[in-house]
């Protein structure tokens, strides 16, 4: 009864965070707070597959990595977490998992030392996008409960991933679109800044731009701010003449 209990809040808790709107990284976290919940596990890994390279990436930890995440990574098929993320197949080995012929160790990941290991694929709509990896430092046999609840964790959390790795997404191309439109509108400030220079001091438009970036330094201010003072005295000077 009581396992019963624990499973209908661990389903009820991966509702509220699939409906959630979470950052990557907070639900990644989730990830791992939910597994060693689900496995009472010594430690979790969670990798995701990098769409530019299509290699696979250790993006979140139970035992700490940090120097580790987003820079451990392998090919697709390469020990048994690429194996996992190849076949989209579950792999439970309950005791001296290093001896399996697919196992591949990394000198950086302590977790490999451990006994057992059970890797479960991250889905969404049929595709995997990562791994779940989790370590027992002794024999732990896996039960069909144990593994058929992560794997409904990986194909659910893999949809929450997906669609909150979308919204980062979107929110950086964004930022990168308010960053381009910046970067033109100090474009056109300082070109019409150089222009006014070349006008009034009789400048090339290269001895222009050497006057506005040497100011700018020996002021200590932004190109921008030089730019836009030098456009309003300009246009105060018209003014005063056209009076």
């Amino acid at each position: 009864m009581e396992d019963s209990i624990n499973q209908v809040a661990i389903l009820h808790r991966i509702s509220n965070i699939v409906a959630s709107e979470l950052s990557l990284d907070e639900m990644l976290g989730e990830i791992i707070g939910i597994t060693s919940q689900v496995t009472g596990c010594d430690a979790c890994l969670v990798y995701l597959i990098e769409q530019e390279s299509g290699e696979i990436v250790l993006r979140a930890s139970q035992v700490p990595h940090a120097a580790d995440l987003g820079y451990l990574r392998m090919k697709m098929g390469e020990g048994v977490t690429g194996w996992v993320a190849e076949h989209k197949s579950v792999v439970a080995l309950s005791s001296c998992a290093a001896t399996d012929h697919r196992f591949k160790r990394f000198p950086a990941l302590i977790e490999d030392t451990y006994e057992a290991f059970l890797s479960v694929p991250l889905v969404n709509k049929g595709d995997v996008i990562g791994v779940i990896n989790v370590h027992h430092r002794k024999e732990h046999v896996h039960t069909p409960d144990e593994v058929a609840l992560l794997t409904f964790v990986g194909e659910q959390m893999g949809t929450a991933i997906s669609h909150s790795g979308l919204l980062e997404e979107n929110a950086r191309l964004q930022e990168e679109a308010q960053e381009a439109k910046r970067q033109l509108e100090i474009r056109k400030l300082v070109e019409r800044a150089k222009g006014i220079l070349q006008t009034r001091h009789n400048l090339t438009e290269e001895e222009a731009y050497l006057r506005l970036r040497n100011e700018s330094r020996r002021l200590r201010r932004p190109m921008r701010e030089l730019a836009e003072a030098i456009i309003l005295a300009e246009d105060l000077s018209r003014k005063s003449e056209a009076q």
